[in-house]
């Protein structure tokens, strides 16, 4: 069935397992729990497509168009999204647990509650995404775009976010221990509440980020710019911070155990005290 004209074809509920699809025209089309695991849809056009509880776990879907498509609760496990299309599609409650999303556009998708445990989403674009209560667990985010992204709430513990720039987007709440910041652009992002022990920001941008009752405890923070940064009550106990830039940052009644400050740029910085640091 490659090539083929489904527009708008009612498919509910058909067992099209490791099916060929490719390149078919399926706008539209209702494969409303479909069983369509290991089949083939690269490059299909799935624009507007209804795949709500859809079987798709290792279906390939390299380069196709899935623009507003409706996911919800689909099973996409192991599935190969490559370069595919998702901008503001409906993926919430999915699992896309060891997924390959690597290079996908899913700008403005609603991915609420969804399973990405494992899954590949280097270099994708997750700007202005809903990935709140998400689970993001050991995931590869590497150079992903996540600015303006809702992750309040996210489980995103030992997840690869090297270089990824999640400018000012939302991570209140947000687990990220053990996580991997290095590099990371965090400026003007909402961390209150989140848990980032044991994470590495070493030399991330974190310029008047919110960490405001964050827990940061044993995470390295070395060469990171934190300038302006909220830090009230935070708890750094333990945390490395050499050649850190805390000028103006507020650290009121933070946790500071166990932490040197003698290599840290702290001018202007608010020290646990309330007193101000002005050398």
């Amino acid at each position: 069935m490659s090539n083929a004209n489904l527009l708008g074809a009612n498919l509910s509920g058909s067992d099209l397992v490791k099916a060929n699809l490719r390149e078919a025209d399926l706008y539209k089309v209702n494969l409303k729990d479909a069983e369509v695991s290991g089949a083939y849809f690269s490059k299909a056009h799935l624009r507007e497509a209804c795949l709500e509880r859809c079987d798709l776990s290792m279906a390939n879907l390299q380069g196709a168009d899935l623009t507003k498509a409706y996911f919800n609760g689909a099973n996409l496990s192991g599935a190969d999204l490559d370069e595919s299309d998702l901008s503001n599609a409906n993926l919430s409650e999915t699992n896309l647990s060891n997924a390959i999303l690597s290079n996908v556009n899913l700008t403005n998708a609603d991915l609420h509650r969804s399973d990405l445990t494992n899954a590949n989403l280097e270099f994708a674009d997750l700007s202005n995404t809903n990935l709140s209560d998400s689970k993001l667990c050991n995931a590869n985010l590497s150079n992903a775009n996540l600015q303006e992204c809702d992750l309040s709430n996210a489980a995103i513990n030992q997840a690869n976010l090297d270089h990824a720039n999640l400018a000012d987007a939302i991570l209140s709440n947000a687990n990220l221990s053990n996580a991997n910041l290095s590099h990371a652009n965090l400026k003007n992002a909402v961390l209150s509440n989140a848990i980032l022990s044991n994470a590495d920001l070493s030399d991330s941008n974190l310029e008047d980020t919110i960490l405001s009752d964050a827990i940061l405890s044993n995470a390295n923070l070395n060469g990171a710019i934190l300038t302006g940064a909220q830090l009230v009550s935070a708890k750094l106990d333990a945390a490395f911070l050499i050649g850190t830039n805390l000028v103006k940052a507020n650290l009121r009644l933070a946790n500071l155990n166990g932490v040197s400050l003698s290599e840290a740029n702290l001018f202007g910085t608010i020290m646990p005290d309330g007193s101000i640091h002005n050398h």
